[in-house]
């Protein structure tokens, strides 16, 4: 077995906290012990988020499920995910980042084991919002691990390989998600997800020896935990309910909270989330603002893509799924080489020109329609793909080498709290664009023109969203040379 990997000092800055293991070189085994690990449970989230996707219109129609509740499938997950991210991910500094990480394999294996069960759609969307609870005990702990254990100048190209396999599993979800859910059903899907679990879990029990950050000292933010989860379940829920008064109540209390969140945290000697980093330095603020907006504008392209090929176009689940690869596909081809690159050139250049490419793919989209050609969604397609593995890379990138080895795990949250809270904020504006247009019934071919008018207005809402991004990335400014450090 490999010796003990060491532990990092993550506490928030504010008192010392007591860490376990003194730091010390880490050896090129014990790297790809940690990247094999990262690579299985970066693949495991993503492919169940994308092949739930195309199996949507099938489950919708076993259960009868409306528009909205439909959203919800894929909403709950993501929700649940960023209510728990930010806990969990303070959770992990105190009593230890591999143990959360463990619990969030066993965990997110478990919940997928049960999806294969239930028998009603309250019962699916209860299974997933504890997978997405399994899944922020991941997110927030398998950047943090990769960040501390490789150097600046292996980092790029480590969190290259990373995403690729969070590319993978997004670039396959469609695909065999499709081919499943048509030849065993449905429910076949999530039986996918177990055996990747178990494989993860054990390697991490076997191979990966030590801790990071297990500091003690520092109390957890319960109140701000509570005040920042029902902020964003307020939100949500509004959104599904617009354009009723009480979607706008909740999307207005939502907002409140969240300036409200933003203005306790600072008052606290231990913050759940430390909003100092975001003030000590532009590249890892506007960085973190690129991610959400990149996030915002494109994470529901895939499930309205997947809706309109099924729905309008009359496609089986196989063949949408097969359609959908473009993207991911071509993102895990361009995501090593922008790592790559990251790791020597500014992240600022490469990572705005994936999210200009990624503003014209969705401007494309906007004059989709049922007869637009099945050629021109596949062009529009590798066109996002390039986009999307031209920003992520040098966007993580830049955002973990612009903090001190200390902050790694609250650095790693903030971008995972980012990604998720773009995620769900793109399934919001889908959500809320179904109710206003379409309303809470079944899709039908009497109600496709509707639904064809939903997506024009998405892809309006996400082609701005994203020109926004663009100067939000290029308002980083340049590298900085000293990374944050709070006192």
């Amino acid at each position: 077995m490999p010796p003990d990997i060491p532990a990092i000092d993550q506490d928030s800055g504010q008192e010392p906290a007591i860490c376990h293991m003194p730091a010390r070189t880490v050896t090129s085994t014990e790297k790809r012990i940690v990247l094999s690990i990262a690579i299985l449970a970066g693949f495991l989230t993503p492919f169940d988020a994308s092949a739930v996707n195309i199996a949507l219109p099938t489950i919708g129609s076993v259960f009868h499920m409306d528009a909205i509740s439909l959203s919800w499938v894929a909403t709950a997950y993501l929700l649940a995910s960023a209510v728990f991210l930010v806990p969990f991910g303070k959770i992990a500094d105190i009593w230890g980042r591999k143990k959360v990480f463990l619990w969030g394999i066993c965990v997110f294996g478990a919940a997928s084991f049960v999806m294969t069960l239930v028998a009603t759609e309250h019962q699916m969307i209860t299974v997933r919002i504890i997978q997405g609870i399994g899944a922020a005990m991941i997110y927030g702990t398998a950047i943090a691990i990769l960040t501390a254990v490789f150097p600046p100048g292996e980092r790029g190209r480590a969190l290259g390989i990373y995403i690729t396999s969070v590319y993978l599993g997004l670039s396959l979800g469609p695909f065999l998600g499709g081919v499943l859910t048509d030849q065993f059903g449905w429910r076949s899907i999530f039986y996918i997800n177990v055996p990747i679990a178990i494989a993860a879990a054990i390697l991490i029990v076997w191979k990966l020896r030590g801790e990071w950050a297990e500091c003690r000292g520092e109390k957890f933010d319960l109140a701000g935990s509570l005040i920042y989860s029902v902020a964003l379940v307020s939100l949500m829920y509004g959104f599904s309910v617009l354009p009723d008064i009480s979607g706008e109540v909740l999307v207005v209390a939502g907002v409140v909270l969240v300036g409200f969140f933003v203005w306790f945290e600072q008052r606290l000697a231990h913050p759940v989330l430390n909003m100092q980093l975001f003030f000590k330095s532009r590249v890892f603020a506007f960085s973190n603002i690129a991610a959400l907006i990149n996030y915002s504008a494109t994470y529901a392209v895939a499930f309205l893509i997947s809706l309109d090929l099924q729905y309008t176009k009359g496609f089986s689940a196989e063949y949408a799924g097969f359609i959908l690869i473009a993207a991911p596909f071509f993102q895990m081809i361009v995501s090593p080489f922008a790592g790559r690159l990251s790791d020597k050139y500014d992240s600022l250049i490469l990572s705005s020109l994936g999210m200009g490419l990624t503003a014209f793919g969705l401007f494309l989209f906007v004059f989709l329609d049922q007869t637009t050609p099945l050629w021109y969604i596949i062009v529009v397609l590798i066109i996002l793909g390039i986009g999307f593995g031209l920003f992520s890379s040098p966007n993580i990138n830049a955002i973990m080498s612009a903090v001190d080895k200390k902050y790694y795990g609250v650095a790693s949250g903030i971008n995972s709290t980012m990604r998720l809270l773009g995620q769900m904020l793109s399934m919001g504006i889908a959500m809320m664009l179904f109710s206003i247009i379409i309303g809470q019934v079944e899709i039908t071919p009497a109600n496709y023109p509707q639904f064809t008018q939903s997506l024009h207005w998405a892809f309006i809402f996400f082609t701005v969203m994203c020109v926004a991004g663009i100067f939000a990335s290029l308002a980083r400014g340049k590298k900085e040379g000293q990374k944050i450090i709070v006192e």
